[in-house]
């Protein structure tokens, strides 16, 4: 079991959201979250005006709110503001923004009852799911509509998925026990201001990254192998003599692919001078996605452990400060950063397929076929390839440049964090697929260079995609077997294999 508290890290966050971690709160948290609300009681008792205690919201914030109806007050908040559109956000999304939000009300600095927070964790410890729309945040004050909606259910308002189906959430709250809540003062805009659903997909994407980064080291190799590459440009001292952290742990990571290679040794007296910038420097354009996605999990992990709220219920200094930790641009510059450093994984990706497939630039036969003209070989996966890069081209524009004005100009600077996160994910989803079509052509293309060996990961790696895709000795419908590929890719099962022969990649 997960305790909440401090610090949250990013495989305690997978565990729960992936794998059904339970999760419940430390003695210390109760504690923290008890003192905080005890404040905001005694705030209320003094008749003291609060934003977001006793007035309205964004614009409203000048209007005061009578005692009698600040409850009414904090429901309808929820209300109003569930008013999202679109495709629900997948499940594991929708659990990591329960998780999140229950661990920054927890860190005790939003003046909620520890019921709330409790409930938030039954939703997600019993799989009690909110529908949750994914369009309709611009990413300050926070993800106000994603988490509304995620909220409703704690109202006995909405919709839920529970055990495969979608109900209404009273049904469901009701079968599972739980009685719907009664907001106090704070409670609903505790719940909504904050960065939780862009925070929920830039953590899926950041750990689902590190596992395609060695994917894509992986097929580099094969490629370089498949077009008999120098092995050259990535000694130790090319990257100690320009040391980017990033570029040196690729050109590790090759090393130990190729260790061992008999094509290497059977080209190592060709007149070839210089390979092309897709092989020969593949440490130093892996390596800058690596340091980027690096430099985004840095941003990633403040957010998990971070109060997002507003108002500020600082009990412990005897204030309240309304200000602007709700505002998502930390994460907006961070995921289109993401985007902009997957995305080049598929453009270089793309142009090791090429290399492969033109036969001018291979030495093979074209497009991989082995009667061409009858047979086509893989000349069209190139064709998929290139779209996906093009279209990564368009997803990469940053959002984080673009905001508009809000609540009558009272928000006039949003972060489009949320669009920003949508893009990143959808780039990845590309990749994937890109990474998964070099994969398919470095196989088919070393299947000519037999019976020499390529380096002994490259070996290990051809092997298990034999298991999958038979050699294509002829044109057959290649879409599922592909589809298969880009599985073990994504699950790191084709990374888990080679790394059981040459070692852990980094």
């Amino acid at each position: 079991m997960l305790k909440l508290d401090k610090q949250l890290k990013l495989a305690d966050f997978v565990a729960v959201v992936r794998e059904g971690r339970s999760v419940s709160l430390t003695t210390k948290a109760r504690q923290r979250i008890v003192k905080s609300r005890d404040y905001v009681e005694n705030l209320l008792n003094t008749d003291q005006t609060v934003y977001g205690v006793n007035t309205g919201f964004g614009k409203f914030a000048s209007v005061q709110i009578k005692h009698s109806e600040v409850r009414d007050l904090q429901r309808n908040l929820l209300l109003s503001h569930a008013i999202g559109v679109g495709e629900p956000f997948p499940t594991e999304v929708v659990r990591g923004m329960l998780l999140l939000r229950a661990q920054s009300l927890a860190l005790g600095y939003s003046g909620v009852r520890p019921v709330v927070v409790e409930i938030l964790l039954e939703l997600l410890n019993q799989g009690i799911h909110p529908i949750v729309p994914s369009q309709g945040s611009v990413g300050a004050s926070g993800d106000l509509s994603p988490l509304a909606h995620m909220s409703l259910p704690l109202l006995g308002e909405g919709e839920v998925e529970y055990q495969g189906q979608i109900l209404p959430a009273a049904e469901v709250l009701s079968k599972a026990g739980l009685t719907p809540l009664v907001l106090e003062a704070k409670e609903g805009l505790a719940l909504i201001n904050g960065t939780q659903a862009m925070t929920s997909m830039l953590a899926l994407l950041v750990w689902d990254a590190a596992l395609l980064l060695k994917g894509a080291d992986l097929a580099a190799a094969m490629s370089i192998e498949a077009l008999k590459g120098s092995h050259r440009p990535f000694a130790p001292a090319v990257t100690r003599l320009r040391p980017h952290p990033g570029a040196g742990l690729v050109a590790d990571n090759l090393r130990r692919l190729l260790a061992d290679s008999e094509v290497q040794a059977s080209h190592i007296d060709c007149d070839k001078v210089q390979d092309a910038y897709s092989l020969r420097a593949v440490p130093q354009i892996h390596g800058a996605s690596r340091d980027a996605l690096a430099h985004v999990l840095s941003v990633l992990e403040h957010e998990l452990n971070s109060v997002t709220d507003n108002p500020l219920i600082l009990w412990d200094e005897d204030q309240v400060i309304s200000a602007g930790n709700f505002h998502g641009q930390p994460l907006a510059l961070a995921a289109d950063y993401a985007a902009i450093a997957l995305a080049e994984l598929a453009n270089i990706s793309e142009r090791r397929i090429e290399q492969m497939l033109n036969p001018a630039l291979s030495g093979l036969p074209a497009f991989l076929a082995e009667q061409g003209g009858l047979h086509s070989g893989l000349m069209i996966s190139q064709y998929t390839a290139a779209s996906l890069v093009s279209e990564n081209k368009v997803l990469a524009h940053p959002a984080s440049v673009d905001s508009i004005p809000t609540s009558a100009n009272q928000e006039d600077h949003v972060s489009m964090g949320t669009h920003a996160c949508r893009k990143a994910r959808a780039v990845f989803e590309n990749v994937l697929w890109v990474l998964a079509i070099e994969l398919v052509s470095a196989a088919q293309a070393l299947d000519f260079h037999k019976p020499l060996k390529p380096g002994k990961g490259v070996d290990i790696a051809h092997q298990r995609i034999r298991k999958e895709i038979s050699h294509l000795d002829k044109d057959r419908y290649l879409r599922p077997e592909l589809d298969k590929l880009r599985g073990l890719l994504r699950s790191g099962e084709l990374v888990s294999s080679v790394e059981q022969a040459v070692g852990k990649l980094a």
